[in-house]
């Protein structure tokens, strides 16, 4: 669609998204307004996405504040008006706007890459819309609120400071054992006085997704999920023919990662707090010290204007624009996250720094994503800048890939390489990880009214299948039964995690192209990310010059390669 928004402002200055009485009356004039044209229509289409902007980047800026100060009262009862009051009346009306746009008679005059498939996607919403489901989504977006104040509520006394659990990690990678196993079991001990409490919060979330997905005449909610994540180009034999690629590459390259690290630590069996620790017990990666955030940033911008001057601006616009939030402190929600702020046309990125190399991986991988958002924000019609969310990760995995031969900006050549090994074997580590998550989810949606006991098993199961036989759990079998407590997706984001995998094996044929072309495979990636949503899955990672594929036949050499490099990468 080439229509331009109008010099003239559909959203009057001065509007308060949090009053419904100010945005009611502007949906009403959009869904009563006359619209007897194909150029009538466009004219609405351009008001309604300057709407949706204001609105959604307000109602994101709610969301970050909330992530940012869980414990702070003020921020949550704005949020929780937000939640509560106004996305509860948005959900109907903005329906209504969607059937009126795909059942318009002019709706084929409007011509413009990607119309078709947003038509697609809106057609899937209008299908799966309920007035009985707007109160069950309100109380899944509370309770999913809920474990986010308890976690960000997480915090660790261990020998005479205070700590996030993210500033506690740091310990996990010291030299001295008794310090990591200390570490990690005083992180574990804290985590299971909130088990209950989660426990009760995602039997929750399990008993509304049951019911909206009935509410929406789906067969469980794995169905729901399917077509409100619009996944047009694969489905859940898909996610199993990926856990079987997994299961038959990555574990075993992940077992003799294992059996070698076992090995040079001069234990038997390796625990869970050894898995961080250098091997050859070197002091740990150390690339800023933890209260340091501007140094974090410089060396970052350092690293991308290395791989491209452009995207160097780019990152600054972040800073110059406030749209930075790194540091872990009290009361801050875990993880990381880039958020776009649609009428800005800006990401916002959100993280918790310790002073740790995951965290260089985290603000490159992030990086990624608000690098994607802005070659697609160009796009006057917001609905059509955002890619499925399985090539966003394409976008976010390759950065880190990239920026992986820049990190001489951190450290010494010696320590530089480290690094790359150990993001390098993160890499094999994730995949089993994902497959485990997203074997869980299937699980979960498929076998409604199951108890606890039953949920425990199951997990066990899926750890028996994807975990390590290296790695001993003996005396903390609690610790391992509720691993999968900590994983956010599946309280806030159901069915979101495949995109991982997806996305990991997208970046690493990027990775073998840049190896041969860095300049064109940059090209290509940055070409795919202008197209934002105007194509389909398959066809965005083909004008990234990947294959859309997951199963053995792509994964399986992309794990040889991976191999490769860690053959030659110093131990």
């Amino acid at each position: 669609m080439t229509t331009d928004m109008a010099a003239k402002s559909f959203v009057p200055q001065g509007l308060d998204p949090s009053e419904w009485g100010q945005l009611e009356p502007l949906y009403e004039a959009l869904l009563n307004r006359t619209i007897d044209s194909a150029d009538a229509l466009r004219r609405w289409f351009a008001d309604l996405s300057e709407l949706e902007a204001f609105v959604d980047e307000f109602g994101s800026r709610r969301y970050i504040e909330h992530s940012a100060h869980t414990d702070d009262e003020e921020i949550e009862r704005k949020y929780l008006h937000w939640v509560q009051q106004i996305e509860p009346k948005l959900r109907p009306i903005w329906s209504k706007l969607q059937r009126r746009f795909i059942s318009h008679p002019d709706r084929g005059r409007i011509r413009g890459e990607g119309i078709g498939l947003m038509a697609k996607k809106w057609q899937c919403d209008v299908d799966l819309f309920r007035d009985e489901n707007v109160p069950l989504l309100t109380r899944v977006t509370e309770t999913a609120a809920e474990y986010s104040k308890v976690c960000g509520a997480m915090m660790v006394e261990f020998r005479g400071e205070t700590y996030t659990l993210q500033q506690l990690a740091r310990f996990l990678e010291e030299t001295d054992c008794v310090t990591r196993r200390e570490a990690w079991e005083a992180a574990e001990r804290r985590r299971a006085e909130d088990r209950t409490t989660i426990g009760a919060q995602f039997d929750r979330l399990l008993d509304l997704r049951s019911q909206i997905a009935a509410n929406a005449d789906c067969e469980s909610y794995r169905a729901y999920a399917w077509r409100s994540k619009k996944r047009f180009d694969y489905g859940p034999d898909d996610c199993a023919a990926f856990a079987d690629a997994v299961e038959a590459t990555c574990l075993p390259l992940v077992e003799r990662l294992d059996e070698q690290r076992g090995r040079d630590l001069e234990l038997a069996r390796i625990r869970p707090w050894d898995l961080a620790v250098d091997p050859r017990r070197r002091p740990p990666l150390r690339p800023f010290a933890g209260d340091e955030m501007e140094t974090f940033y410089d060396k970052t911008w350092q690293i991308f204007a290395r791989i491209d001057g452009e995207l160097a601006e780019q990152f600054a616009s972040l800073a110059e624009h406030g749209n930075l939030d790194l540091d872990s402190r009290k009361g801050k929600q875990p993880g990381g996250y880039q958020c776009a702020l649609e009428r800005s046309r800006q990401p916002f990125i959100f993280m918790n720094a310790a002073g740790l190399q995951h965290d260089v991986e985290t603000l490159l991988h992030e990086g990624g994503h608000a690098f994607h958002y802005l070659a697609a924000s160009v796009e006057p019609i917001v609905y059509l800048r955002h890619a499925p969310l399985e090539f966003c990760e394409v976008a976010s995995m390759s950065m880190e890939l990239l920026a992986a031969e820049h990190l001489e900006v951190f450290y010494n050549e010696a320590d530089a390489a480290r690094a790359r090994r150990a993001h390098m074997e993160g890499i094999v580590r994730l995949m089993p990880w994902v497959a485990t998550i997203d074997a869980f989810q299937h699980w979960l949606y498929t076998n409604e009214g199951h108890d606890e006991e039953q949920r425990t098993e199951a997990w066990l199961g899926l750890r028996r299948r994807f975990a390590s036989r290296h790695v001993n759990f003996d005396g903390y079998e609690e610790a391992q039964a509720y691993m999968w407590q900590r994983q956010g997706h599946l309280f806030g984001s159901p069915f979101y995690y495949i995109e991982y995998g997806i996305g990991q094996i997208g970046a690493l044929q990027v990775w073998r192209h840049a190896r041969r072309d860095p300049g064109r495979a940059l090209a290509d990636l940055r070409k795919a990310f202008a197209l934002g949503g105007k194509r389909s899955l398959p066809e965005l990672f083909e004008v990234a010059g990947i294959q859309f594929d997951f199963s053995c036949n792509t994964v399986e050499p992309l794990m040889r390669e991976v191999a490769d490099e860690l053959e030659r990468l110093p131990h």
